[in-house]
């Protein structure tokens, strides 16, 4: 992860903390050769997302950014995810084609 690159998914990660609380959960998924998925679930529920080179720069953000925490997809971070109806009917029109 180049500097910059690292410096912009930090600010992200970072400002997402402050808009929806800490503690953040983040759980760091490998996608292949587009790098890793940091997905960020916030104290109120939110979701949001930081694309990283690899999983080694993921979890060296989560380690980094203040009011992060790893965590894994486990009941607890499932159960305080929150999706509200502007994602459900994003994810329905990706499912229709």
């Amino acid at each position: 992860m180049t500097a910059q690159e690292n410096t912009r998914a930090a600010r992200a990660a970072a400002a997402f903390v402050a808009a929806h609380g800490a503690p953040t959960r983040a759980v760091v998924a490998n996608i292949g050769r587009a790098g890793a998925r940091v997905v960020l679930v916030g104290k109120d529920g939110t979701m949001g997302d930081v694309i990283v080179p690899d999983t080694a720069a993921g979890e060296s953000l989560v380690a980094e950014v203040s009011g992060l925490e790893a965590a894994d997809w486990d009941r607890e971070t499932t159960a305080a995810t929150r999706i509200g109806s502007r994602h459900r009917a994003k994810m329905a029109a990706r499912t229709r084609g």
